[in-house]
Protein backbone atom coordinates (compact mmCIF):
# COMPACT_ATOMS: atom_id res chain seq x y z
CA UNK A 1 0.00 0.00 0.00
CA UNK A 2 2.85 2.04 0.23
CA UNK A 3 4.91 1.49 -2.68
CA UNK A 4 3.97 4.82 -4.27
CA UNK A 5 4.38 6.83 -1.01
CA UNK A 6 7.89 4.67 -0.25
CA UNK A 7 9.43 5.53 -3.97
CA UNK A 8 8.25 9.25 -3.48
CA UNK A 9 9.93 9.67 0.09
CA UNK A 10 13.25 7.71 -0.55
CA UNK A 11 13.96 9.85 -3.72
CA UNK A 12 13.64 13.00 -2.05
CA UNK A 13 15.45 11.64 0.93
CA UNK A 14 18.20 10.36 -1.47
CA UNK A 15 19.05 13.45 -2.76
CA UNK A 16 19.84 15.14 0.85
CA UNK A 17 21.94 11.99 1.42
CA UNK A 18 24.22 12.36 -1.51
CA UNK A 19 25.17 16.36 -0.10
CA UNK A 20 28.13 16.87 2.36
CA UNK A 21 26.69 19.79 3.79
CA UNK A 22 23.14 20.92 4.59
CA UNK A 23 21.61 24.45 4.07
CA UNK A 24 18.48 25.50 5.46
CA UNK A 25 17.01 25.99 1.96
CA UNK A 26 17.89 22.74 1.46
CA UNK A 27 16.16 20.90 4.02
CA UNK A 28 13.00 23.33 2.97
CA UNK A 29 12.98 22.63 -0.23
CA UNK A 30 12.73 18.48 0.44
CA UNK A 31 10.12 19.34 3.31
CA UNK A 32 8.10 20.86 0.29
CA UNK A 33 7.97 18.11 -1.82
CA UNK A 34 7.76 15.81 1.08
CA UNK A 35 4.69 17.60 2.35
CA UNK A 36 3.04 17.21 -1.17
CA UNK A 37 4.13 13.47 -1.02
CA UNK A 38 1.96 12.84 1.69
CA UNK A 39 -0.89 15.15 0.92
CA UNK A 40 -0.56 12.92 -2.82
CA UNK A 41 -1.09 9.92 -0.04
CA UNK A 42 -4.08 11.19 0.94
CA UNK A 43 -3.08 11.92 4.23
CA UNK A 44 -4.85 14.48 6.30
CA UNK A 45 -3.45 18.05 6.02
CA UNK A 46 -3.67 19.03 9.97
CA UNK A 47 -1.37 15.70 10.03
CA UNK A 48 1.08 17.08 7.10
CA UNK A 49 1.25 20.37 8.54
CA UNK A 50 1.78 18.86 12.17
CA UNK A 51 4.49 16.47 11.04
CA UNK A 52 6.41 18.50 8.44
CA UNK A 53 6.95 21.69 11.16
CA UNK A 54 8.21 19.23 13.67
CA UNK A 55 10.78 17.71 11.22
CA UNK A 56 11.79 21.34 10.09
CA UNK A 57 12.75 22.69 13.99
CA UNK A 58 15.32 19.65 14.25
CA UNK A 59 16.41 19.79 11.16
CA UNK A 60 17.47 23.01 10.80
CA UNK A 61 18.84 22.75 14.48
CA UNK A 62 22.19 21.95 15.73
CA UNK A 63 22.18 18.63 15.73
CA UNK A 64 21.58 18.41 12.38
CA UNK A 65 24.16 21.65 11.63
CA UNK A 66 27.08 19.66 13.55
CA UNK A 67 26.65 16.38 12.51
CA UNK A 68 29.31 14.55 10.61
CA UNK A 69 26.55 13.09 8.01
CA UNK A 70 23.62 15.87 7.78
CA UNK A 71 21.61 13.95 4.86
CA UNK A 72 21.97 10.88 7.24
CA UNK A 73 20.66 13.14 10.11
CA UNK A 74 17.36 13.92 8.55
CA UNK A 75 16.70 10.59 7.35
CA UNK A 76 16.64 9.69 11.24
CA UNK A 77 14.62 12.98 12.02
CA UNK A 78 12.30 12.29 9.28
CA UNK A 79 11.85 8.21 10.14
CA UNK A 80 11.26 9.43 13.84
CA UNK A 81 8.30 11.68 13.75
CA UNK A 82 6.91 9.24 11.16
CA UNK A 83 7.12 6.76 14.00
CA UNK A 84 5.56 9.45 16.64
CA UNK A 85 2.50 10.44 13.66
CA UNK A 86 2.03 6.52 13.47
CA UNK A 87 1.39 5.81 17.80
CA UNK A 88 5.01 5.57 18.97
CA UNK A 89 4.61 2.30 20.17
CA UNK A 90 2.50 -0.98 18.86
CA UNK A 91 -0.77 -1.70 20.83
CA UNK A 92 -1.84 -5.03 20.46
CA UNK A 93 -5.57 -6.08 21.56
CA UNK A 94 -5.55 -6.59 24.85
CA UNK A 95 -7.03 -9.26 27.02
CA UNK A 96 -5.96 -8.22 30.98
CA UNK A 97 -9.41 -8.58 31.84
CA UNK A 98 -11.47 -11.81 33.62
CA UNK A 99 -12.45 -14.18 31.83
CA UNK A 100 -14.31 -14.35 29.25
CA UNK A 101 -12.87 -11.08 27.40
CA UNK A 102 -15.46 -9.07 25.14
CA UNK A 103 -14.54 -7.96 22.50
CA UNK A 104 -16.92 -6.33 20.18
CA UNK A 105 -16.50 -5.22 16.30
CA UNK A 106 -18.33 -2.45 14.81
CA UNK A 107 -17.91 -0.52 11.69
CA UNK A 108 -19.66 -0.19 8.40
CA UNK A 109 -21.61 -2.81 5.44
CA UNK A 110 -18.26 -3.97 3.08
CA UNK A 111 -15.45 -3.61 5.43
CA UNK A 112 -15.04 -6.74 5.98
CA UNK A 113 -16.20 -6.86 9.53
CA UNK A 114 -17.32 -10.83 9.79
CA UNK A 115 -13.88 -11.73 8.45
CA UNK A 116 -11.84 -9.94 10.72
CA UNK A 117 -13.38 -10.84 13.36
CA UNK A 118 -12.86 -14.39 12.43
CA UNK A 119 -9.26 -13.95 11.82
CA UNK A 120 -8.70 -12.47 14.75
CA UNK A 121 -10.10 -15.28 16.80
CA UNK A 122 -8.37 -17.54 14.79
CA UNK A 123 -5.55 -15.44 15.52
CA UNK A 124 -6.09 -15.84 19.44
CA UNK A 125 -6.73 -19.32 19.63
CA UNK A 126 -3.59 -20.01 17.54
CA UNK A 127 -0.54 -18.01 18.82
CA UNK A 128 -2.09 -17.07 22.10
CA UNK A 129 -3.63 -19.90 22.89
CA UNK A 130 -6.98 -18.77 24.05
CA UNK A 131 -10.58 -20.49 24.11
CA UNK A 132 -12.69 -18.36 21.26
CA UNK A 133 -16.53 -18.18 20.96
CA UNK A 134 -17.69 -15.94 18.37
CA UNK A 135 -21.31 -14.50 18.20
CA UNK A 136 -22.95 -13.28 15.11
CA UNK A 137 -25.34 -10.39 16.67
CA UNK A 138 -26.05 -9.19 12.26
CA UNK A 139 -29.56 -10.02 12.32
CA UNK A 140 -30.25 -7.55 9.07
CA UNK A 141 -27.78 -8.57 6.62
CA UNK A 142 -29.18 -11.96 5.18
CA UNK A 143 -27.16 -15.31 6.19
CA UNK A 144 -24.72 -12.70 8.11
CA UNK A 145 -25.29 -14.89 10.84
CA UNK A 146 -24.40 -18.25 8.99
CA UNK A 147 -21.26 -16.56 7.37
CA UNK A 148 -19.95 -16.01 10.71
CA UNK A 149 -20.86 -19.80 11.69
CA UNK A 150 -19.42 -20.94 8.10
CA UNK A 151 -15.94 -19.11 8.93
CA UNK A 152 -16.15 -20.51 12.76
CA UNK A 153 -16.05 -24.04 10.98
CA UNK A 154 -13.39 -23.46 8.56
CA UNK A 155 -10.88 -22.09 11.40
CA UNK A 156 -11.83 -24.74 13.86
CA UNK A 157 -13.87 -22.02 16.06
CA UNK A 158 -16.72 -21.80 17.87
CA UNK A 159 -19.54 -19.69 16.97
CA UNK A 160 -22.86 -19.24 19.30
CA UNK A 161 -26.27 -21.26 17.85
CA UNK A 162 -28.10 -18.96 15.86
CA UNK A 163 -31.88 -18.62 17.74
CA UNK A 164 -34.38 -16.95 14.78
CA UNK A 165 -35.77 -14.18 15.86
CA UNK A 166 -33.63 -13.33 18.47
CA UNK A 167 -32.43 -9.40 19.09
CA UNK A 168 -29.16 -8.19 18.72
CA UNK A 169 -29.11 -7.42 22.57
CA UNK A 170 -30.56 -10.29 23.74
CA UNK A 171 -28.12 -12.22 21.35
CA UNK A 172 -24.85 -10.69 23.30
CA UNK A 173 -26.41 -10.97 26.70
CA UNK A 174 -26.80 -15.11 25.84
CA UNK A 175 -23.19 -15.17 23.96
CA UNK A 176 -21.47 -13.64 27.39
CA UNK A 177 -23.42 -16.18 29.32
CA UNK A 178 -22.40 -19.26 27.25
CA UNK A 179 -19.11 -18.31 27.31
CA UNK A 180 -18.78 -17.96 31.11
CA UNK A 181 -20.59 -21.56 31.12
CA UNK A 182 -18.44 -22.79 28.54
CA UNK A 183 -15.37 -21.19 30.03
CA UNK A 184 -14.23 -19.38 27.47
CA UNK A 185 -11.25 -16.82 27.49
CA UNK A 186 -12.41 -14.70 24.80
CA UNK A 187 -16.33 -13.85 23.33
CA UNK A 188 -16.06 -11.83 19.95
CA UNK A 189 -19.34 -9.79 19.16
CA UNK A 190 -19.45 -9.03 15.46
CA UNK A 191 -22.42 -6.25 15.14
CA UNK A 192 -24.40 -5.58 12.42
CA UNK A 193 -23.30 -2.49 10.28
CA UNK A 194 -24.94 -0.04 7.44
CA UNK A 195 -24.05 1.87 4.86
CA UNK A 196 -24.09 4.78 6.07
CA UNK A 197 -24.10 5.67 10.00
CA UNK A 198 -27.33 6.55 11.29
CA UNK A 199 -28.99 7.26 14.41
CA UNK A 200 -30.49 3.65 14.66
CA UNK A 201 -27.01 1.86 14.47
CA UNK A 202 -25.34 4.28 17.03
CA UNK A 203 -28.66 3.58 19.14
CA UNK A 204 -27.76 -0.36 18.69
CA UNK A 205 -24.26 -0.49 19.07
CA UNK A 206 -25.11 1.86 22.63
CA UNK A 207 -27.05 -0.59 23.69
CA UNK A 208 -24.77 -4.39 23.16
CA UNK A 209 -22.12 -1.83 24.79
CA UNK A 210 -24.75 -1.31 28.29
CA UNK A 211 -25.85 -5.15 27.90
CA UNK A 212 -21.80 -6.77 27.20
CA UNK A 213 -19.51 -3.79 29.19
CA UNK A 214 -16.58 -4.81 26.07
CA UNK A 215 -13.43 -4.68 27.32
CA UNK A 216 -12.32 -3.78 23.75
CA UNK A 217 -14.29 -2.09 21.04
CA UNK A 218 -12.66 -2.43 17.60
CA UNK A 219 -13.46 -0.11 14.41
CA UNK A 220 -12.95 -2.22 11.70
CA UNK A 221 -12.50 0.42 8.38
CA UNK A 222 -11.25 -0.03 5.01
CA UNK A 223 -7.57 1.56 4.26
CA UNK A 224 -8.76 2.03 0.66
CA UNK A 225 -11.27 4.47 1.39
CA UNK A 226 -8.73 7.22 2.79
CA UNK A 227 -9.85 9.62 4.65
CA UNK A 228 -13.48 8.48 4.90
CA UNK A 229 -12.38 5.87 7.17
CA UNK A 230 -10.50 8.58 9.38
CA UNK A 231 -14.26 10.73 9.46
CA UNK A 232 -15.69 7.25 10.08
CA UNK A 233 -13.20 6.11 13.46
CA UNK A 234 -13.92 10.09 14.47
CA UNK A 235 -17.75 9.59 14.52
CA UNK A 236 -17.82 6.38 16.10
CA UNK A 237 -15.28 7.05 19.15
CA UNK A 238 -17.88 10.33 19.50
CA UNK A 239 -20.81 7.92 19.89
CA UNK A 240 -19.88 4.52 20.89
CA UNK A 241 -16.01 5.41 22.03
CA UNK A 242 -13.83 2.52 20.61
CA UNK A 243 -10.34 1.57 21.79
CA UNK A 244 -9.00 0.86 18.54
CA UNK A 245 -9.22 0.14 15.31
CA UNK A 246 -8.98 -2.71 13.04
CA UNK A 247 -7.85 -1.51 9.12
CA UNK A 248 -7.87 -3.99 6.44
CA UNK A 249 -6.95 -4.38 2.51
CA UNK A 250 -3.93 -2.95 3.52
CA UNK A 251 -2.70 -5.39 0.88
CA UNK A 252 -4.45 -2.90 -1.61
CA UNK A 253 -2.73 -0.05 -4.23
CA UNK A 254 -4.47 2.60 -2.01
CA UNK A 255 -2.70 5.73 -0.73
CA UNK A 256 -1.97 4.75 3.17
CA UNK A 257 -3.62 7.86 3.67
CA UNK A 258 -5.73 6.32 6.41
CA UNK A 259 -2.79 4.49 8.17
CA UNK A 260 -0.70 7.79 8.02
CA UNK A 261 -3.36 9.59 9.22
CA UNK A 262 -5.62 7.55 12.06
CA UNK A 263 -3.60 7.94 15.52
CA UNK A 264 -3.04 11.78 14.69
CA UNK A 265 -6.60 12.25 14.00
CA UNK A 266 -8.68 9.96 16.27
CA UNK A 267 -6.25 9.59 18.95
CA UNK A 268 -7.22 6.09 18.87
CA UNK A 269 -4.21 3.25 17.90
CA UNK A 270 -4.68 0.97 14.73
CA UNK A 271 -3.91 -2.03 16.83
CA UNK A 272 -4.63 -5.19 13.76
CA UNK A 273 -4.00 -4.37 10.00
CA UNK A 274 -5.65 -7.15 7.13
CA UNK A 275 -3.70 -8.47 4.34
CA UNK A 276 -5.26 -10.45 2.69
CA UNK A 277 -8.01 -12.75 2.25
CA UNK A 278 -6.45 -15.96 3.91
CA UNK A 279 -7.30 -16.07 7.71
CA UNK A 280 -3.55 -15.89 8.37
CA UNK A 281 -3.24 -12.46 6.34
CA UNK A 282 -3.72 -10.45 10.00
CA UNK A 283 -0.72 -8.76 11.69
CA UNK A 284 0.04 -6.47 14.48
CA UNK A 285 0.07 -2.61 13.42
CA UNK A 286 3.96 -2.02 14.20
CA UNK A 287 4.03 1.69 13.81
CA UNK A 288 8.30 1.78 14.27
CA UNK A 289 8.67 -1.29 11.54
CA UNK A 290 5.98 0.70 9.10
CA UNK A 291 8.05 3.79 9.01
CA UNK A 292 10.73 1.42 8.03
CA UNK A 293 9.24 -0.02 4.98
CA UNK A 294 8.06 3.59 4.02
CA UNK A 295 11.40 4.90 4.03
CA UNK A 296 12.98 1.34 2.48
CA UNK A 297 14.74 0.15 5.42
CA UNK A 298 12.43 -2.93 5.25
CA UNK A 299 10.55 -5.17 8.05
CA UNK A 300 13.51 -8.07 8.85
CA UNK A 301 11.30 -8.76 12.46
CA UNK A 302 8.11 -9.29 10.66
CA UNK A 303 9.48 -11.20 8.62
CA UNK A 304 11.19 -13.46 10.90
CA UNK A 305 7.77 -13.59 13.06
CA UNK A 306 5.94 -14.11 9.76
CA UNK A 307 8.20 -17.33 9.40
CA UNK A 308 7.84 -18.85 12.40
CA UNK A 309 4.38 -18.83 12.26
CA UNK A 310 4.42 -20.39 8.83
CA UNK A 311 6.75 -22.73 8.93
CA UNK A 312 6.19 -26.06 9.84
CA UNK A 313 9.29 -27.43 12.39
CA UNK A 314 8.80 -30.60 12.54
CA UNK A 315 8.91 -30.82 8.61
CA UNK A 316 11.64 -28.22 8.30
CA UNK A 317 13.37 -30.29 10.55
CA UNK A 318 13.07 -33.50 8.41
CA UNK A 319 13.89 -31.37 5.68
CA UNK A 320 17.05 -30.08 6.97
CA UNK A 321 18.20 -33.71 8.15
CA UNK A 322 17.88 -34.50 4.77
CA UNK A 323 19.91 -31.47 3.12
CA UNK A 324 22.54 -32.58 5.41
CA UNK A 325 23.03 -35.78 4.04
CA UNK A 326 23.43 -34.31 0.61
CA UNK A 327 19.28 -35.26 -0.55
CA UNK A 328 16.89 -32.83 -2.47
CA UNK A 329 14.29 -34.61 -3.92
CA UNK A 330 11.34 -33.12 -5.42
CA UNK A 331 8.84 -33.48 -2.49
CA UNK A 332 11.21 -30.83 -0.77
CA UNK A 333 11.23 -28.66 -3.64
CA UNK A 334 7.40 -28.63 -3.51
CA UNK A 335 7.58 -28.29 0.03
CA UNK A 336 9.77 -25.34 -0.17
CA UNK A 337 7.55 -23.48 -2.67
CA UNK A 338 4.58 -24.04 -0.25
CA UNK A 339 6.52 -22.31 2.44
CA UNK A 340 7.11 -19.64 0.10
CA UNK A 341 3.80 -18.76 -0.31
CA UNK A 342 2.50 -18.79 3.27
CA UNK A 343 4.97 -16.09 3.56
CA UNK A 344 3.16 -14.27 0.49
CA UNK A 345 5.55 -15.20 -2.66
CA UNK A 346 8.03 -13.10 -3.83
CA UNK A 347 6.56 -10.12 -3.03
CA UNK A 348 5.45 -10.96 -0.05
CA UNK A 349 9.19 -11.62 1.06
CA UNK A 350 10.83 -8.81 -1.01
CA UNK A 351 8.58 -5.98 0.47
CA UNK A 352 9.96 -6.51 3.75
CA UNK A 353 13.54 -6.49 2.36
CA UNK A 354 15.76 -3.34 3.15
CA UNK A 355 16.73 -1.62 -0.05
CA UNK A 356 14.67 -3.18 -1.47
CA UNK A 357 12.82 0.22 -3.30
CA UNK A 358 16.11 0.96 -4.77
CA UNK A 359 16.17 -2.26 -6.92
CA UNK A 360 13.16 -2.06 -9.08
CA UNK A 361 15.21 -1.98 -12.20
CA UNK A 362 16.70 -5.50 -11.51
CA UNK A 363 13.85 -6.99 -10.10
CA UNK A 364 11.82 -5.96 -13.14
CA UNK A 365 14.71 -7.45 -15.41
CA UNK A 366 14.14 -10.76 -13.29
CA UNK A 367 10.78 -11.02 -14.02
CA UNK A 368 9.46 -12.43 -10.61
CA UNK A 369 6.19 -13.65 -10.73
CA UNK A 370 4.34 -14.90 -7.70
CA UNK A 371 2.25 -17.22 -10.28
CA UNK A 372 5.50 -18.93 -11.16
CA UNK A 373 5.14 -20.90 -7.35
CA UNK A 374 1.74 -22.27 -8.08
CA UNK A 375 2.90 -23.78 -12.02
CA UNK A 376 5.80 -24.94 -10.26
CA UNK A 377 3.74 -27.06 -7.65
CA UNK A 378 1.37 -27.67 -10.24
CA UNK A 379 3.84 -29.23 -12.25
CA UNK A 380 5.38 -31.81 -9.11
CA UNK A 381 1.85 -32.63 -8.69
CA UNK A 382 1.39 -34.02 -12.24
CA UNK A 383 4.14 -36.22 -11.57
CA UNK A 384 4.13 -39.87 -9.99
CA UNK A 385 5.76 -40.01 -6.34
CA UNK A 386 8.44 -42.05 -7.79
CA UNK A 387 9.11 -39.44 -10.32
CA UNK A 388 9.37 -36.89 -7.45
CA UNK A 389 11.91 -39.09 -5.76
CA UNK A 390 13.86 -39.82 -8.61
CA UNK A 391 13.98 -37.09 -11.14
CA UNK A 392 16.69 -38.79 -13.26
CA UNK A 393 13.70 -40.91 -14.78
CA UNK A 394 11.87 -38.49 -16.65
CA UNK A 395 12.38 -38.62 -19.97
CA UNK A 396 10.61 -36.95 -23.02
CA UNK A 397 7.45 -38.96 -22.54
CA UNK A 398 7.22 -38.51 -19.13
CA UNK A 399 8.13 -34.83 -19.33
CA UNK A 400 5.23 -34.25 -22.26
CA UNK A 401 2.81 -36.01 -20.07
CA UNK A 402 3.61 -33.87 -17.00
CA UNK A 403 3.03 -30.80 -18.40
CA UNK A 404 -0.23 -31.67 -20.32
CA UNK A 405 -1.36 -32.77 -16.78
CA UNK A 406 -0.19 -29.68 -15.10
CA UNK A 407 -1.64 -27.25 -18.20
CA UNK A 408 1.86 -25.92 -19.13
CA UNK A 409 4.76 -26.06 -21.62
CA UNK A 410 7.38 -28.96 -21.90
CA UNK A 411 9.89 -25.98 -21.67
CA UNK A 412 8.97 -25.21 -17.80
CA UNK A 413 8.87 -28.93 -16.99
CA UNK A 414 12.60 -28.84 -18.26
CA UNK A 415 13.29 -25.16 -16.61
CA UNK A 416 11.81 -26.72 -13.09
CA UNK A 417 14.16 -29.70 -13.45
CA UNK A 418 17.13 -27.39 -14.51
CA UNK A 419 16.37 -25.61 -11.27
CA UNK A 420 16.41 -28.36 -8.98
CA UNK A 421 19.30 -30.11 -10.30
CA UNK A 422 21.36 -27.18 -9.64
CA UNK A 423 19.59 -27.10 -5.88
CA UNK A 424 20.46 -30.40 -5.27
CA UNK A 425 24.02 -30.41 -6.32
CA UNK A 426 24.24 -27.33 -3.72
CA UNK A 427 22.87 -29.90 -1.53
CA UNK A 428 25.30 -32.32 -1.99
CA UNK A 429 27.98 -29.92 -1.90
CA UNK A 430 27.02 -28.60 1.55
CA UNK A 431 26.68 -32.15 2.81
CA UNK A 432 30.12 -33.09 1.72
CA UNK A 433 31.22 -29.94 3.75
CA UNK A 434 29.64 -29.83 6.77
CA UNK A 435 30.55 -26.93 8.39
CA UNK A 436 29.73 -24.83 5.20
CA UNK A 437 25.97 -26.33 5.88
CA UNK A 438 25.80 -25.09 9.18
CA UNK A 439 27.20 -21.61 8.67
CA UNK A 440 24.84 -21.62 5.19
CA UNK A 441 21.83 -22.56 7.61
CA UNK A 442 22.12 -20.69 10.56
CA UNK A 443 19.94 -18.12 10.04
CA UNK A 444 18.95 -15.16 12.21
CA UNK A 445 21.44 -16.14 14.57
CA UNK A 446 20.99 -19.09 16.97
CA UNK A 447 21.39 -21.83 14.24
CA UNK A 448 18.62 -23.70 12.21
CA UNK A 449 18.98 -27.01 14.40
CA UNK A 450 18.39 -24.88 17.56
CA UNK A 451 15.56 -23.10 15.95
CA UNK A 452 14.21 -26.39 14.77
CA UNK A 453 14.36 -27.77 18.12
CA UNK A 454 12.00 -25.58 19.76
CA UNK A 455 10.52 -23.05 17.02
CA UNK A 456 12.53 -19.69 16.58
CA UNK A 457 15.77 -19.30 18.35
CA UNK A 458 15.76 -16.67 20.61
CA UNK A 459 16.15 -13.61 19.00
CA UNK A 460 15.84 -9.86 20.08
CA UNK A 461 13.79 -7.87 17.74
CA UNK A 462 15.44 -4.86 18.70
CA UNK A 463 18.84 -6.50 17.96
CA UNK A 464 17.47 -7.58 14.77
CA UNK A 465 15.94 -4.09 13.92
CA UNK A 466 19.81 -2.89 14.74
CA UNK A 467 21.54 -5.16 12.12
CA UNK A 468 19.12 -4.28 9.48
CA UNK A 469 19.56 -0.75 10.04
CA UNK A 470 23.49 -0.93 10.61
CA UNK A 471 23.82 -3.04 7.99
CA UNK A 472 25.70 -6.04 9.90
CA UNK A 473 24.87 -9.21 8.23
CA UNK A 474 22.86 -12.25 10.29
CA UNK A 475 25.42 -14.67 11.55
CA UNK A 476 28.68 -13.04 10.27
CA UNK A 477 27.64 -13.54 6.40
CA UNK A 478 28.45 -11.58 3.33
CA UNK A 479 26.11 -10.20 0.98
CA UNK A 480 25.59 -12.62 -1.87
CA UNK A 481 27.16 -11.59 -5.10
CA UNK A 482 25.08 -9.58 -7.37
CA UNK A 483 23.36 -7.37 -5.06
CA UNK A 484 24.35 -3.90 -3.94
CA UNK A 485 26.50 -3.91 -0.88
CA UNK A 486 24.70 -1.01 0.80
CA UNK A 487 21.47 -3.31 1.27
CA UNK A 488 21.60 -4.55 5.32
CA UNK A 489 19.98 -7.78 5.75
CA UNK A 490 19.47 -8.78 2.24
CA UNK A 491 21.20 -12.20 2.99
CA UNK A 492 18.11 -13.52 4.57
CA UNK A 493 15.84 -13.58 1.64
CA UNK A 494 16.26 -17.46 0.98
CA UNK A 495 18.04 -18.84 -2.16
CA UNK A 496 20.13 -15.31 -2.47
CA UNK A 497 22.79 -17.47 -1.33
CA UNK A 498 23.18 -16.29 2.33
CA UNK A 499 21.82 -16.71 5.68
CA UNK A 500 17.69 -18.28 5.36
CA UNK A 501 15.13 -17.71 7.29
CA UNK A 502 14.32 -20.79 9.57
CA UNK A 503 13.34 -23.54 7.41
CA UNK A 504 13.46 -22.26 4.27
CA UNK A 505 16.52 -23.82 2.25
CA UNK A 506 16.63 -21.45 -0.31
CA UNK A 507 14.29 -19.72 -3.04
CA UNK A 508 14.29 -21.91 -5.85
CA UNK A 509 15.53 -20.51 -9.51
CA UNK A 510 17.62 -18.50 -7.77
CA UNK A 511 21.81 -18.35 -7.90
CA UNK A 512 24.04 -15.71 -5.94
CA UNK A 513 22.55 -12.94 -7.82
CA UNK A 514 19.28 -11.99 -9.12
CA UNK A 515 20.32 -12.18 -12.45
CA UNK A 516 20.37 -16.22 -12.48
CA UNK A 517 16.41 -15.40 -12.50
CA UNK A 518 15.64 -14.48 -15.16
CA UNK A 519 13.33 -15.87 -17.72
CA UNK A 520 15.28 -16.32 -21.07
Amino acid sequence: MFESLSDRLSGILDKLTGRGALSESDVNEALREVRRALIEADVALPVVRSFTDKVRVRAVGAEVVKSVTPGQMVVKIVHDQLVEMLGADAEPIDLNAPAPVAIMMVGLQGSGKTTTTAKIARRLATRDKRRVLMASLDTRRPAAQEQLKVLGEQNGIDTLPIVAGQGPVDIARRAIQAARLGGYDVVMLDTAGRIHIDEALMHEMAEIKAATNPHEILLVADALTGQDAVNLATSFDERVGITGIALTRMDGDGRGGAALSMRAVTGKPVKIIGTGEKAEALEDFHPRRIADRILGMGDIVSLVEKAAEAIDAEKAAKMAAKMQKGHFDLEDLAEQLRQMEKLGGMSGVMGMLPGIGKMKKQLDAANLDDKMFKRQIAIIQSMTPEERRKPDILKASRKKRIAAGAGLDVAEVNKLLKMHRQMADMMKLMGKKKGLFGKMMSGLGGGLGDALGGGMPDIDPKQLEQMARSGQMPGGMELPKGLPKSLPGSAGLPGFGGARLPGLGGMPGFGPGLGKGKKK
